[in-house]
């Protein structure tokens, strides 16, 4: 292997670590400082919570995602795999699939941060606040059952033009 590919498949895999890490641990802080914020009926709390989750999605998970993209390609250019393969049709799929979860997801967080900043009470929120994060809950569970899948992939390589 040349010092070039492990380089890149390096940042290749801290990139899918930050981004997995960065998706379950902004899932994680958002979803129960929203029911937290609930339970306490502290509408400066979800404000709070809701912002550095847009924030955290704007500094971690946008240029992870980005580079995963860039990297995995020239991955597969520096390992003579063509776009074509039944491997790299899979993982470009799934990554589809997450981000497809995904960018309604951030309109959903601002959305959602800007209700919440114009709301005088967790009690003003109203029933649509709620559904909408709801939605923004459900987009998650395909987009991580995604991931998972692409991590699979990535470790096994079960159909990458080396195993067919």
């Amino acid at each position: 292997m040349t010092s070039a590919y492990l380089l890149w498949k390096t940042a290749h895999i801290l990139s899918a670590t930050i981004l997995f890490g960065t998706g379950l641990g902004i899932a994680f802080f958002c979803w129960f400082g929203y029911r937290d914020a609930l339970r306490r009926g502290e509408i400066a709390a979800l404000r709070s919570v809701l912002r550095l989750t847009v924030i955290a999605d704007a500094c971690f998970t946008a240029p992870a995602v980005v580079f995963q993209a860039i990297s995995g390609l020239v991955l597969m250019h520096l390992l003579g795999w063509p776009l074509a393969s039944p491997w790299a049709l899979a993982s470009i799929a799934l990554f589809a699939l997450v981000g497809a979860c995904w960018l309604p997801v951030l309109v959903i967080q601002v959305r959602l941060l800007r209700e919440a900043q114009r709301a005088a009470s967790i009690a003003a929120l109203g029933a649509g606040f709620h559904r909408w994060f709801r939605i923004w809950f459900m987009l998650g569970v395909p987009a991580f059952a995604a991931v998972v899948a692409i991590y699979y992939l990535m470790v096994a390589k079960p159909l990458s033009p080396t195993t067919i």
